[in-house]
């Protein structure tokens, strides 16, 4: 008898054509991890910060001479810098360029998540909620203010000239530059911190970081610098518990939001900017 039907486990295996199709081959060692939560890593932050800069410089640059150029010719170059409409459009242009590029981080694989779930939007179940933490925490704010040694001349102080600089900073401030600070901070920094160094100290960071970037409009005098670091606390405290960007944004949206209802009330309606509080 033949040997091979003797002994049929010493037979090659025989697989059939129907499996080959479905048999997976390992991806090759150079493939990027698409499962990697963020779908981005520290060198591409860095990157998104080295755009974010470049671009707030060249809108800036592109606002000024617009401003100049088709509204205002007298006017010396430092003096536009310092109005709301310059600073707000400049900034504007620059987010659209950032958004464009954070867009292009998350998307760059076709096989990547989508950006919103890339980024843990996650929007929650009663947004009510964090409006009314944003109002509480505004307030509180405000009272710990006054405790603190708050410079009385701040350069963001010296954008409100005018009533129309008023509502500009208003709407900027409550409808462009909290989506984008979420973004950038909330969204990209705190996963890539929380994921080398663990929720705790990237909490910490983050708000480090958020207070930082505002130093310039505060003089970097301590007592401003702790409210804005003890706001970016809270908000990234949110983000990191609810595993929400929505809900950080939210709570951000309100808390500016109530600030400028608080002028807005001590300035008569933004017609008299010399009551504004110090």
């Amino acid at each position: 008898m033949n040997s091979f039907s003797e002994n049929p486990e010493s037979q090659p295996a025989v697989q059939s054509p129907a499996a080959d199709a479905y048999a997976v081959e390992p991806p090759p060692p150079d493939t990027p991890d698409l499962s990697a939560d963020p779908a981005w890593n520290a060198w591409d932050l860095v990157k998104l910060v080295s755009v974010t800069l470049v671009a707030l410089l060249v809108s800036m640059v592109a606002a000024l001479i617009l401003a100049r150029s088709l509204l205002q010719p007298r006017r010396e170059i430092a003096d536009l810098a310092r109005t709301a409409v310059v600073a707000a459009g400049g900034q504007g242009l620059a987010y659209l360029l950032v958004f464009a590029y954070m867009y292009f981080l998350v998307t760059r694989e076709k096989r990547r998540p989508a950006f919103l779930q890339a980024i843990h939007w996650n929007w929650p179940a009663n947004p009510s909620v964090y409006v009314l933490w944003g109002m509480g925490l505004s307030v509180g704010l405000q009272l710990l203010g006054r405790f603190l040694p708050i410079p009385k001349n701040l350069p963001i102080d010296n954008l409100f000239r005018t009533p129309l600089d008023a509502w500009v900073l208003t709407i900027f401030g409550i409808a462009v530059a909290p989506l984008m600070e979420e973004l950038l901070f909330r969204g990209f920094l705190y996963p890539v911190l929380q994921r080398g160094f663990g929720m705790g100290a990237a909490v910490v960071l983050t708000a480090g970081a958020f207070a930082l970037v505002h130093g310039s409009q505060l003089k970097f005098s301590w007592g401003p610098l702790l409210l804005i670091f003890l706001v970016g606390l809270a908000l990234t405290y949110v983000r990191a518990k609810k595993d929400s960007v929505a809900a950080a944004l939210l709570l951000h949206i309100s808390y500016n939001s109530t600030i400028s209802a608080l002028l807005f009330a001590a300035t008569d309606g933004f017609r008299h900017l010399d009551k504004m509080p110090q």
